[in-house]
This record gives structure tokens, C-alpha cells and sequence, in this order.
């Protein structure tokens, strides 16, 4: 991995979590940059992004709060649709907050499968398809 693309990723949290960059613009420039994927643990509070070759970057961000023990699928699928809408009042963080409320412990984005798959604590999962 070379020092544009650790930029890049850093520059992408840090947009996503000050609002200055949507989803959509974040995977845009991160594929186009070479990453394959990235994946967010909220017990970890970090962000991993991954070339092909298998090079990955851990970045830290802020702790969202506990992660519920259990998987709240409808209150999950709440918080994305309100991502995906923008809806006034609308950020990252609270999302990120919503969503470990929700019982999930984190989430990988596939940019070649154009999907987000959100973790529970008990292996619960939720596939979300990128809108097209």
C-alpha cells in the first residue's frame, strides 16, 4: 500500500464521520484508488482497509457505544435507510451509533460484490445491496 492510498483511507473516515462525503463518493474514490473492501468494528472502534495483494491499513475511529447484545434487524435496517435518504440531522457518527444499538458489531463492504454485510455479536447477519 503506498502513502496516497493510507491518504486516501484516512481521508474518507474522516469525511464520512464529518459528513463531508457521502457513502457512495467514499466507495468511488477507494476503488479507484485500488481498495478492495474495508470493514468497521465498532467493539474495536477501527476501520481496515484492504487492497487484493492482501495489504491492509487499521484506522482508529470513535467508539459508537456498547454493541447491544441483541440483533435488532428492523431497528439495523432503520439506520441504513436513514443513510441512504440523507435525512435532515442525518451523520455518520449517529448512524454508527444506531446501528450498535441495533445489536450489530460491525460491517464489511464488498466493493466487487456491491454489498454490506452487518455483523451481530452472535453471527446474526444482514446483506445490504449497494442502491443502484
Amino acid at each position: 500500500m503506498n502513502d496516497q492510498q493510507r491518504a486516501l483511507a484516512r481521508t474518507c473516515l474522516a469525511a464520512a464521520e464529518h459528513g463531508t462525503m457521502t457513502f457512495p463518493q467514499s466507495v468511488g474514490a477507494l476503488q479507484r484508488a485500488g481498495f478492495e473492501s474495508y470493514a468497521v468494528d465498532f467493539r474495536r472502534a477501527t476501520a481496515t482497509y484492504y487492497l487484493p495483494d492482501g495489504a491492509s491499513l487499521d484506522l482508529p475511529m470513535p467508539s459508537p457505544g456498547p454493541v447491544a447484545a441483541a440483533f435488532d434487524r428492523d431497528a439495523l435496517q432503520a439506520a441504513i435507510r436513514e443513510a441512504q435518504q440523507l435525512v435532515p440531522g442525518y451523520g455518520y457518527r449517529g448512524f454508527c451509533a444506531k446501528t450498535a444499538a441495533a445489536g450489530c458489531a460491525g460491517y464489511l463492504v464488498s466493493f466487487s460484490g456491491r454489498r454490506v454485510l452487518y455483523l451481530g455479536r452472535t453471527a446474526e447477519t444482514h446483506v445490504e445491496r449497494f442502491p443502484d
